[in-house]
């Protein structure tokens, strides 16, 4: 005869494995992190080096009952001036000091925040957008921010005060959200395994109907290539009809989407790939003031909002193939009126702009615009046949490189 079986006691229901995936970690306690590896990359720690200098400079005013002070340089358009030996649009000498008081220790305290933050990144080769850096701030008690724009500002104020010291944005380890442009051509960008760490080579020539697509952080990439020169095109229509004609392949180039105004992740990827190569950037860009004044000069000397960085996104030897305004009237080009708008900011480039009033072939050029009163697109080429841009308009130009606009 069998055993009676006992009726078990109540017992708590055990929570099944997917509600106790969702259990939150307990306030207070950090989520384990990546393990630390040991910095050997040279850029790396230059950065460290410049994070621990500034933190001790702090530290040292702290104990010596004086007030720790942090350094940024002014960013503005009198603190920019513009050397034709240097090639790009370079910051002055004007700073600003953020004293630590009673008014300013909530946004001192962030600062110093988010440089701990770039160290601890940097130790476990990882990364952080915008986006995510705010969200991160939230474990740091009352030094958390409020809203994005105020983590984006302090972010911007950390970016200027280490370009002081040559070190950018994304060697912090605060990448942008947006990636760069496209690439089709001649070339094989060598990249690595983000988890083996393992050289990986891209051939650009491999991708079909599409493109290699710049990632946002290029300093680790390396190239080869025998092309002779670089053609940075501002709109991705242009983009895709040279692409998909094989341009690239009987001009013995690197053509690169630009979409507008270049990203930072697209200026330093043709800055590296320029000067590493030894080859010529020429753009191709839209005949108006924007195009003008917006997207190829920040293309080739940056901006004057971010002065303190342009040392590292520009492209100082980019020259200007077309579209010009002696294009318009030697191709007859299909035209639409300058607007108000398009006119003031001609004459802004003209009146302010260090890069435009140092140039006297781009000052002509500019001149003549507005006296014509019209724009005109890359795409108005089409006017002459669909692919007369690809057999007959960039080849005559590429013949006379000598006359580009610098």
């Amino acid at each position: 005869m069998s055993p009676a079986r006992k009726t078990p006691r109540k017992a708590a229901p055990k929570a099944s494995p997917k509600k106790a995936s969702r259990k939150a970690p307990s306030r207070g306690k950090a989520t384990k992190k990546p393990a630390r590896k040991t910095v050997t990359d040279a850029t790396d720690k230059h950065t460290i080096g410049c994070i621990d200098d500034t933190a001790k400079q702090v530290y040292r005013k702290i104990i010596k009952k004086s007030y720790p002070e942090l350094t940024t340089p002014v960013r503005a358009l009198s603190n920019v001036h513009y050397d034709p030996k240097v090639g790009y649009l370079a910051i002055g000498k004007a700073v600003k000091k953020r004293t630590l008081t009673v008014g300013t220790v909530k946004s001192f305290a962030q600062t110093l925040k988010m440089m701990h933050l770039s160290k601890e990144m940097i130790a476990e080769d990882t990364f952080a957008t915008k986006r995510e850096a705010y969200y991160v701030s939230k474990n740091w008690d009352d030094a958390k921010f409020n809203e994005q724009t105020e983590s984006d500002t302090v972010m911007d104020d950390v970016e200027a005060m280490f370009a002081l010291h040559g070190v950018s944005r994304e060697q912090l380890r605060f990448y942008p959200e947006d990636h760069g442009g496209a690439v089709a051509g001649n070339l094989v960008v060598i990249d690595r395994d983000p988890v083996s760490g393992q050289p990986i080579r891209i051939d650009c020539t491999k991708f079909g109907t599409g493109a290699y697509t710049i990632p946002h952080s290029v300093e680790h990439l390396q190239f080869e290539t025998k092309a002779k020169f670089v053609l940075a095109i501002e709109t991705g229509g242009m983009f895709q009809r040279l692409q998909a004609h094989g341009f690239w392949d009987t001009a013995n180039c690197i053509i690169v989407s630009m979409s507008g105004v270049p990203t930072r992740a697209t200026r330093r990827f043709v800055r590296r790939l320029s000067e590493a190569q030894k080859i010529p950037v020429y753009a191709f860009v839209d005949c108006d003031p924007y195009g003008i004044s917006n997207i190829y000069r920040t293309l080739k000397v940056g901006s004057g909002n971010t002065a303190h960085l342009n040392r590292f996104f520009c492209v100082p030897k980019a020259s200007f193939l077309g579209v010009t305004p002696t294009d318009i009237e030697e191709y007859d080009l299909p035209t639409h009126k300058l607007l108000d708008v398009d006119v003031k900011r001609a004459k802004d480039a003209l009146k302010n702009d260090p890069f435009f009033q140092q140039s006297k072939p781009w000052r002509k050029a500019i001149e003549k615009l507005v006296k014509m009163g019209v724009r005109a697109e890359q795409q108005a080429l089409a006017k002459w046949g669909l692919n007369y841009v690809i057999d007959e308009y960039l080849p005559a130009k590429l013949k006379n490189t000598k006359a580009f606009l610098p």
